[in-house]
């Protein structure tokens, strides 16, 4: 009845308390120590990679054969470019063209990128060069403890070139705002590529530094004829030397074997539970690492019991990808082939059995006739989630929503509706959502009967985002959803969003997953 009366449109009825239970906040700082360890999409894999082993998943690679690997009932991720990563799990009772119930997210934020050459120095400070990535609130970078992390190329001592992850986990740079007794501006305002340098020392301290250096034996003066040829300038020519000895050290090998690096800036304040009765969550990169997050535990918890793939004629799939801040079309974007690439695969991976008519057969994978087809039987009755961060109503700009969608915190995820297709949102998928929210299970015993669900347009007066949910619609031909838990200050350095919605969306995503194969053959539309 209470998923009746939120999409009958009455938003002022509540029965959710909106108080983190201390059991709930489990999730939440679970989250916390998730985002906290993922500064950069690659630690965000790694993350991901870690819960995933946990739970018995194995690794496979692109490059390898899946026939003899993939089997019905396990479970594996694989990964591309070490920042996107898709994990699944196969029924016992899979055949090629069942279904496949999905989730999408993605791993990346905006923030500062490093510039290839980075070295920049005024008035005796030493600063860096950095590049914007994505559609960043800049004006939240100003004056905040950054960090640096990311990945180098390393040579190894065998020859070969590997990566590395880096994370200088103390505030080595920042962006200082303009005191406001030289400025009076009303709006702040800066141009980005001349007032967004942070710095990161004094010139006076590093040449005393480098003289030190040199005390102690450092060939920095040796004559340039006697070095090798490098096709580009130095590394420690192009970044300022210390930097890139920082970075070495945190890869663990000398300056001399960092090679190249893709180093971005962030915020080293860690995530933390607020408010005054913890019902917050105060932490950078809630979009998307929160539903990242959410769709990763959602897929682990749908597997808990021994049984749970027994009777699963499905697969169950996580997609989270790199670059959806910058339109994803990149190698390792939603953009791009490599969903619809996996699926083809997936799709066609032979069962051993199967029941039909109350018997058990033999399934003869090489002489089915069907199999031809069977990628696209696949699409035709799979289902995506688009799982990306909505809108919170912000109490100081109310006028700035329409009057009638107005999320809540705490309140559950969103669905995301827009008649342009920004969001691929129609009714068969709400049909569809609202009985996995009804069906999903209790955790604890403080959790409502399912989960709640909140609905969300923009106002016509406003421009409206997007999400890879429209693209990987067109894409795979899928039926797709776009939802997300509500959030405040989005693109910020630091955003807000609710603690109890965190275990609000991993209920829902278990529950799409345990249920999606029953519920698949009960809404009818072609």
């Amino acid at each position: 009845m209470l998923l009746g009366l939120i999409f009958r449109g009455l938003p002022k009825i509540k029965t959710f308390s909106t108080m983190a239970c201390p059991h709930i906040k489990v999730a939440a700082n679970d989250f916390l120590d998730f985002v906290n360890a993922s500064p950069t999409p690659f630690h965000a894999v790694r993350s991901v990679k870690e819960r995933l082993s946990k739970a018995g998943f194995q690794e496979i690679k692109e490059k390898e054969s899946w026939a003899s690997t993939c089997q019905p009932g396990g479970k594996y991720f694989l990964t591309r470019n070490s920042s996107t990563i898709v994990a699944f799990a196969i029924g016992k009772k899979w055949k090629p063209g069942n279904p496949i119930s999905m989730i999408g997210a993605h791993t990346d934020s905006p923030c500062l990128r490093i510039k290839p050459v980075s070295k920049k120095q005024g008035d005796g400070f030493i600063q860096v060069g950095v590049e914007t990535y994505g559609g960043g609130l800049w004006h939240t970078w100003f004056d905040r403890d950054l960090g640096i992390a990311g990945r180098a190329m390393v040579r190894g001592k065998d020859g070969n070139v590997v990566q590395k992850l880096v994370r200088v986990d103390k505030p080595i740079l920042r962006i200082p705002t303009l005191a406001i007794h030289l400025d009076r501006q009303e709006t702040f305002s800066f141009n980005k590529e001349t007032q967004l340098f942070p710095i990161a020392g004094l010139v006076a301290a590093e040449l005393k530094r480098q003289d030190e250096k040199q005390d102690e034996g450092s060939k920095e003066g040796e004559d340039e004829q006697s070095k090798p040829f490098t096709p580009l300038k130095a590394i420690t020519t192009r970044h300022h030397s210390h930097i890139v000895e920082l970075i070495a050290s945190d890869a663990g090998v000398s300056p001399e074997d960092v090679i190249d690096f893709e180093i971005v800036l962030y915020d080293t304040q860690k995530a933390c539970l607020g408010g005054l009765q913890d019902e917050f969550i105060f932490s950078a990169r809630l979009d998307n690492l929160n539903q990242t997050y959410c769709a990763t535990m959602g897929l682990i918890n749908s597997l808990q019991s021994a049984s749970a793939l027994d009777d699963e004629s499905s697969m169950r799939l996580v997609a989270c990808f790199d670059h959806e801040e910058i339109g994803s079309m990149t190698a390792q974007g939603a953009f791009s082939m490599m969903l619809p690439a996996i699926i083809r695969r997936l799709s066609v991976l032979p069962s051993s059995s199967f029941t039909e008519n109350g018997s058990e057969e033999s399934y003869d994978h090489a002489t089915d006739p069907e199999l031809s087809t069977a990628y696209e039987q696949t699409l035709s009755s799979s289902f995506l989630l688009s799982a990306d961060m909505a809108h919170s109503v912000n109490p100081n700009y109310g006028a700035k929503y329409e009057s009638d969608h107005r999320p809540e915190m705490n309140q559950g995820p969103v669905i995301k509706i827009n008649a342009n297709a920004r969001y691929a949102t129609n009714s068969p998928g709400i049909v569809l959502l609202q009985e996995v929210a009804r069906k999903a299970a209790k955790v604890i015993e403080t959790d409502p009967e399912g989960v709640p669900l909140q609905l969300f347009v923009v106002r016509n007066d406003s421009s409206c985002g997007s999400t890879i949910g429209p693209m990987l619609s067109a894409h795979l031909g899928a039926r797709t959803l776009d939802l997300g838990n509500p959030q405040l200050s989005m693109h910020s350095c630091r955003e807000t969003g609710g603690a109890d919605d965190v275990h609000h969306a991993i209920r829902l995503f278990s529950s799409f997953f345990q249920h999606y194969s029953a519920l698949e053959k009960t809404i009818l539309v072609d």
